[in-house]
């Protein structure tokens, strides 16, 4: 292990540095800086050894650094990965040795101001968290993947890369391409797929028509071989992981009606259609859906010209409350409501809990907006907190915009309220 301390080595000049190379060969390496140490503002810092490690992580210096090429199977802070140090970075090159086995590289994600990412022989299949790695980079412009492992490209690893204009993807292994992964990149230029591999399968299926009919992005597919390789004639592996096929042969025999997908899609609907039939089932129910489709209709349909109405008013309240009454509920609300010039509403308690009162509200508003006529009169049978009135959104509402009347508790002031009320249910002289 070479330990290295750059505040005792450069003392006050770290701060003058604009490009900083170190290097421990093939041996590991541990690099002190100092907790108040600081540097240019736009330090270029490239490592290289077998590991390096830095201390005092957080400090002045490490907001410096704009540019880091790192050269190493690991490079850490302490016993992390370097991203939420290194959070100023604007280019960062990484060479992995041995394939950066043993490192979470998940933090690479807090270099949000990156610009241009190189990964050089990084196994990313062995990532518990592959698909987080590159979140939050929506600054990042050019991305470069060489010699690298990755089991699928899909939209969750890219979802966050709309700077992105670059695109260069050469893999050691072979993997998949879903359709999903470009969606995200809507600022993309340019993308290579360099030692092209993939597997037979309909998921895949895209790529060919997609790179031959692309017209924003330049696709490239095996860039040496491009004067000998047409992409019709692109290999897939099947799925003995022994033959090699023509992969647009493969796609135009399996995957324009993929049995797969029609499947699924019968699935699907058969499922949607169950859960319509259940919803339906159970709004029936609680609510006449059938009486308010009738009741709506027959409203329409009336001449607006000459209104004749049964009733003066529908009396909209809780069951609980019949004994103010003395009647049962009306069995038809609907059809009893659009017949009558005016809804009175009893407003308790037990009215703000009915499901059915709830539906007659609905409706009568409904009616007040359609009509634009005074037809909705709400009387409170006791005081209610406005705490609890704002639960009841609609009510709420209606109480702040129009009037209304409060039943007195005392027998003598009685009267007095149907005095107010009565002149309300009187139809206009017009009627």
């Amino acid at each position: 292990m070479i330990k290295l301390n750059l505040s005792e080595i450069f003392s006050s000049s770290l701060s003058q540095l604009t490009q900083l190379y170190i290097s421990s060969g093939m041996r590991p390496m541990q690099l002190a800086v100092g907790a108040s140490v600081s540097s240019n503002q736009n330090l270029s810092l490239q490592l290289k050894g077998q590991t390096v490690t830095f201390e005092d992580c957080g400090g002045p210096f490490f907001e410096s650094v704009v540019h880091l090429n790192a050269d190493t199977e690991q490079i850490l802070c302490g016993s992390e990965f370097i991203g939420r140090f290194f959070q100023s970075l604007k280019t960062f090159e990484f060479r992995s040795k041995l394939s950066a086995k043993g490192i979470d590289l998940t933090q690479l994600n807090k270099m949000v101001h990156l610009r241009k990412l190189i990964l050089i022989v990084v196994d990313l299949s062995n990532q518990t968290s592959a698909d987080v790695i590159f979140h939050n980079l929506t600054k990042l412009e050019e991305l470069k993947l060489f010699a690298c492992r990755l089991n699928i490209l899909e939209g969750s690893l890219t979802k966050d890369l709309r700077s992105l204009k670059t695109f260069f993807v050469h893999m050691r292994n072979i993997y998949n391409v879903i359709y999903s992964f470009t969606e995200p990149l809507v600022s993309l230029k340019y993308i290579m797929f360099d030692k092209f591999e993939t597997f037979c399968s309909c998921d895949n299926a895209w790529l060919v028509p997609w790179a031959k009919n692309q017209k924003q992005v330049e696709v490239i597919i095996n860039p040496i071989e491009a004067e000998e390789l047409d992409v019709n004639s692109l290999k897939c592996l099947s799925d003995n992981g022994m033959d090699r096929l023509n992969f647009l042969k493969y796609s135009e025999a399996n995957c324009s009606t993929d049995p797969g997908f029609v499947l699924f899609l019968a699935t699907s609907l058969g499922v949607l259609l169950f859960m319509l039939v259940v919803l339906l089932h159970n709004l029936a129910g609680h609510y006449p859906l059938d009486h308010i489709t009738l009741g709506w209709l027959s409203e329409a349909t009336r001449s607006k010209s000459r209104r004749r109405y049964q009733y003066d008013a529908f009396v909209s309240y809780s069951g609980k409350d019949e004994r103010w009454l003395g009647k049962d509920i009306v069995e038809n609300i609907t059809e009893s409501l659009y017949r009558s010039r005016h809804t009175l509403c009893l407003v308790s308690r037990h009215y703000l809990h009915s499901n059915w009162c709830s539906l007659e509200m609905r409706l009568a508003t409904c009616r007040l907006q359609a009509e634009h006529r005074d037809v909705l009169i709400l009387v409170f049978l006791e005081k209610i907190s406005p705490r609890r009135l704002s639960v009841h959104h609609r009510l709420a509402r209606l109480v702040k915009t129009r009037t209304y009347l409060d039943w007195p508790q005392e027998p003598g002031q009685q009267e007095a309220f149907w005095d107010d009320l009565c002149p309300k249910l009187k139809p206009p002289s017009q009627d």
